[in-house]
């Protein structure tokens, strides 16, 4: 990616020096911020920023963001997953430091289950490329007990019409309550090309809509969807609600459709219902981590109806996508 810079040395990826010795030794493994402060120094001893960093990691073919490694190095975030753990061994080679030395101070994987979830939340803002001004918007409704609300499973449905824009998109999910009195969940909509109209937010089953607030110029739209009555701890419910585009003509989007977990969720089915005489070239499904990393790409089959669908099952945190491209013979 990024086109203009010109490609460094290999040579230089392999660049050692003394940073071996600014590990800590193994005992410090005890420490909750061995590895942090470990990857930290070992930043500092190699002399390269975290964009070098990025570069040289992409020179072997291993895609980490920049934000990733700030997380990582900071505490806030640890490699767990299989391809951060790969990523992880070609990041010591890079800085300069023994084969598996930052791997070991990673400690046994996080606990699983409920404490799991809460412990791998991430804030709703850092899942949007525009995260300032999600977080600007959500300051302006409520959503506080959204965090004691476990997302069981999810289904939504999004309609394209025959110009090729967004019609309409319904939601289900099926919340439980971790606390008792909790009465609402958050909704955050990204436009993906400011300018466009915003839909409407509908209620259908079981909520209404409360506050909404939007920024004309992010193109981002966000809506408390409150139930119909306060759950206690343990209870579930059942939430529908719609967001309905003006048109016909519908404005489009960037073709595709992407719903982002906080959370782990249990199941997540995504419809798609193309107009039977408007059908996409090519579909596919992909997922994206909290660390930013594309993790999954997989072909996605319309059928001559115009239905495709994509199913994850305990996804999350992360980002879940559908994109498609159209025949070239339009615009």
């Amino acid at each position: 990616m990024g086109g203009g810079a010109t490609r460094e040395p290999v040579r230089e990826l392999h660049r050692a020096g003394d940073v071996r010795r600014a590990l800590p030794h193994p005992v410090d493994n005890l420490a909750a911020d061995a590895f942090p402060t470990a990857l930290r120094t070992a930043i500092q001893a190699s002399g390269l920023s975290l964009d070098r960093i990025q570069y040289r990691l992409r020179a072997r073919g291993v895609s980490v963001s920049v934000t990733a490694l700030s997380y990582w190095q900071s505490g806030r975030r640890r490699p767990e997953r299989a391809e951060s753990l790969a990523a992880l061994g070609h990041l010591e080679s890079v800085l300069g430091v023994a084969p598996g030395s930052l791997i070991a101070l990673l400690g046994p994987p996080r606990p699983r289950g409920r404490v799991q979830r809460e412990s791998s939340r991430v804030p709703i803002p850092s899942l949007f490329p525009a995260s300032e001004p999600v977080s600007k918007l959500l300051k302006q409704i409520d959503f506080t007990t959204e965090t004691a609300l476990t997302k069981l499973s999810q289904h939504d449905r999004m309609d394209i019409a025959a110009d090729r824009g967004e019609r309409r998109i319904a939601v289900r999910q099926v919340l439980r309550a971790e606390r008792d009195g909790m009465d609402r969940t958050v909704m955050v909509y990204d436009l993906e090309r400011p300018g466009r109209p915003f839909p409407d937010v509908m209620s259908q089953q079981s909520c209404k809509i409360g506050r909404v607030a939007r920024d004309e110029d992010a193109g981002i739209i966000v809506a408390e969807i409150i139930l119909d009555t306060p759950l206690v701890r343990g209870e579930t419910a059942i939430v529908d609600y719609a967001l309905n585009f003006p048109g016909p003509p519908f404005s489009r989007g960037d073709d595709s459709y992407c719903r982002r977990f906080t959370t782990p969720v249990r199941e997540f089915v995504l419809e798609l219902q193309f107009d039977p005489d408007a059908l996409p070239a090519y579909c596919e499904l992909y997922t994206v981590n909290p660390e930013e990393q594309t993790t999954t790409r997989r072909k996605v089959e319309v059928t001559p109806g115009g239905q495709a669908h994509a199913v994850a099952l305990d996804f999350g945190p992360g980002t879940f996508c559908v994109r498609w491209d159209w025949p070239r013979d339009r615009s």
